[in-house]
């Protein structure tokens, strides 16, 4: 099903939906490592792949209100993503806000989780997306062409 932006009065987006003007759920659930010098604190949430924002991070064996985050602990030295389908996974560099305690993926990030994704879960690459894409513009005739002439 084709996919449409509702856009504000102003033109700034809203959120992705359908045609008919159903929200489409954009998120997908990721498990997140966070480097601890020998430890790895284990948690999952859901990432948005139209904005980057991970939410509903629950952690496995941590207690975040005596602990605090584990990106604000000494020996924190990193955290990853991993999106998981039938088997197969796609790791990927987490951004932790120290001040506000939120998880997120850079946009330059989200599209490589993108086309990563595709290319491991459907055996698509990003030149194939690319050439579709190109082959579909190609395809489409340009707006006013096959009207004659109004007067």
């Amino acid at each position: 099903m084709p996919f449409a932006l509702a856009k504000l009065a102003r033109g700034t987006i809203r959120s992705p939906t359908t045609t008919q003007g159903h929200t489409v759920d954009l998120k997908v659930p990721i498990t997140i490592s966070d480097e601890l010098g020998d430890d790895i604190i284990e948690s999952t949430g859901l990432l948005d792949l139209a904005s980057g924002e991970i939410q509903r991070v629950e952690y496995e064996d941590w207690d975040l209100a005596t602990r605090g985050l584990p990106a604000d602990s000494e020996d924190y030295e990193f955290t990853v993503g991993t999106l998981s389908n039938n088997g197969k996974d796609v790791e990927f560099k987490v951004d932790v806000n120290k001040v506000t305690g939120h998880y997120s993926v850079s946009a330059s990030e989200l599209l490589e989780i993108k086309v990563r994704a595709a290319a491991l879960f459907a055996g698509i690459s990003g030149k194939d997306m690319l050439r579709n894409a190109d082959a579909k513009a190609a395809a489409t005739p340009p707006a006013g062409k096959g009207r004659k002439h109004l007067h």
